[in-house]
């Protein structure tokens, strides 16, 4: 155990608190880093699948009932997980296991919010987008979730959902569900959270085992398997992050910028099969976090017109 470790599970347990305690404790239930990530991704998707000018209201639209829809599904995924986050050391302080909020209150938030976030896509954006949408939540939460106590393939399968928003963000701009453009960018973000994922299961591989989860990490004990998966991904990532381009919606910029950072990326996974070390894994984690928000802006910056 390390000393960040140790001082962690040292710590008193924490209390209900105060009105703004509790909010707060709400706030943290949605993931709000992950909320933050999924709002880019759906107005990046909405902004390329836009054919001309821009319609602001619409893409406020889209962007708030798919950011709320994915703060409902990390709230019911807490919900789901809590005993599960209560052996985790990284996890023990989250609202649930902490006894800041109760199970009840946490899926009652919960619930209410995923209704509320698809039926107000449905209202102000279309079915299409709400529907896809709700395939988000409902494969995180039912099919994703479950199936990290079963399988280290979650990890393929969780990336599912994790890519959805960019293609509902796409659809909400009017772009077709059937058009190439879309599906490249939902292969992109699919493809980026593999490494991302690998990188982070590895960091935390004795978390997970006490959490009960299966992963490829855990099954791999000098993290050659895992270093693999990631270079693979990487390089498959690389080749896909330049379809944009080749499919016009993206100029020479972008495409520049995609073999840079794809190649940056491709570096670090091979870093983690030569030196398969925590320190390692923490440097393709810190380019993975860096890699899709830069990807993104190179997009809208070098979007061509259509």
């Amino acid at each position: 155990m390390s000393v960040a470790e140790a001082r962690i599970a040292a710590s008193p347990p924490a209390r209900r608190g105060g009105p703004r305690a509790r909010v707060a404790a709400y706030v943290e239930l949605t993931k709000p880093g992950i909320t933050r990530l999924v709002a880019l991704t759906s107005a990046a998707g909405f902004y390329l699948g836009s054919g001309g000018d821009i319609d602001l209201a619409a893409l406020l639209h889209t962007v708030l009932g798919t950011a709320a829809a994915s703060s409902a599904a990390c709230a019911i995924n807490e919900y789901l997980e809590r005993d599960a986050d209560a052996r985790m050391l990284r996890t023990r302080r989250r609202p649930l296991p902490s006894g800041r909020l109760s199970p009840p209150e946490a899926l009652a938030f919960a619930v209410t919010l995923a209704v509320a976030s698809i039926a107000y896509l449905w209202a102000t954006v279309g079915p299409v987008c709400a529907i896809l949408v709700a395939l988000t939540l409902a494969s995180y939460d039912f099919v994703y979730t479950p199936l990290k106590r079963v399988s280290s393939l979650s990890t393929l399968v969780g990336a599912v959902p994790g890519a959805l928003p960019v293609l509902a963000g796409w659809v909400g701009a009017g772009g077709s569900l059937t058009a190439p453009g879309g599906w490249a960018l939902f292969g992109i973000v699919f493809l980026w959270q593999i490494p991302h994922f690998l990188a982070l299961a590895w960091m935390f591989r004795d978390d997970y085992r006490r959490g009960g989860f299966v992963m490829l990490s855990l099954a791999d004990p000098d993290g050659s398997a895992t270093a693999i998966q990631s270079i693979n991904y990487a390089f498959a990532l690389t080749l896909v992050s330049l379809a944009p381009t080749l499919l016009g919606l993206t100029g020479t910029i972008y495409l520049v910028g995609a073999v840079v950072l794809g190649g940056t990326l491709l570096a670090s996974s091979t870093t983690v099969f030569r030196r398969r070390t925590d320190r390692s894994a923490r440097r393709l984690f810190l380019a993975s976090v860096l890699y899709l928000p830069a990807l993104l802006i190179l997009m809208v910056v070098d979007k061509l017109p259509r």
